[in-house]
């Protein structure tokens, strides 16, 4: 597999975040005189962008009275105060990503709002890696809508067959599959259910497989 362009999902894929997210939704959720919610329920949560994640938080903790709007303000205020207090990059990412880079172009494509993944991206150094980030906000559409990958597609002048899709969750299948992109699964993310149900080229457990398959190891 020799890609021309590999586009990576951020959470859960790239970056371990949930705990940062969960401590953020909590925030929000006391504001509201909510209870708070464990970390292993906020990360079922992730992956269809902020304002999904926040009325999930909302409706679990019967706070569906709040605005929405305000809400969203409030978790995504706490969010940025404080947006790698625990996020840690994946073992071999950046490793990973270093050999890669020789061999394609390298963009992300999440749901959270483009700026804040970039600072992230870089807090944890690994900014440098990428051409350019896609964010929730970069467009009118969001995974899984397979438009937003078309249009990664088409800045770079890259078929989708030339081009591999590098996320964890059935968000990021459904986007690939549907612009005809192959997709990488990494199991260590916060998919919903069993990695065998999920369609890929490949299903692994860690990076170094990742630039292994792209043949940037000997």
């Amino acid at each position: 597999m020799r890609p021309a362009l590999m586009i990576f999902d951020l959470d859960g894929t790239l970056i371990d975040s949930a705990a940062d997210i969960a401590h953020a939704v909590n925030a929000m959720l006391g504001e509201l005189g909510g209870e708070p919610l464990p970390e292993s329920e906020v990360r079922a949560m992730i992956g269809d962008g902020m304002a999904k994640l926040v009325a999930r938080a909302l409706a679990a903790r019967r706070c569906e009275q709040a605005d929405p709007a305000a809400a969203q303000r409030s978790f995504l205020r706490h969010y940025e105060s404080e947006p790698v207090r625990a996020t840690v990059a994946y073992p071999g990412v950046r490793p990973a990503l270093e050999l890669l880079r020789a061999h394609a172009v390298l963009a992300v494509c999440t749901n959270k709002p483009a700026q804040l993944a970039a600072v992230i991206l870089e807090k944890l150094q690994l900014a440098q890696y990428f051409s350019r980030i896609w964010g929730g906000d970069s467009l009118p559409f969001r995974k899984p809508d397979p438009r937003i990958l078309r249009a990664i597609l088409q800045t770079f002048d890259v078929a989708p067959e030339a081009a591999v899709m590098v996320g964890d969750s059935e968000v990021d299948a459904q986007a690939a599959h549907a612009a005809a992109v192959p997709l990488v699964l990494m199991t260590h993310g916060y998919r919903r259910g069993p990695a065998e149900h999920i369609r890929c080229l490949a299903a692994l457990d860690d990076f170094a497989q990742l630039a292994a398959m792209v043949g940037s190891l000997p």
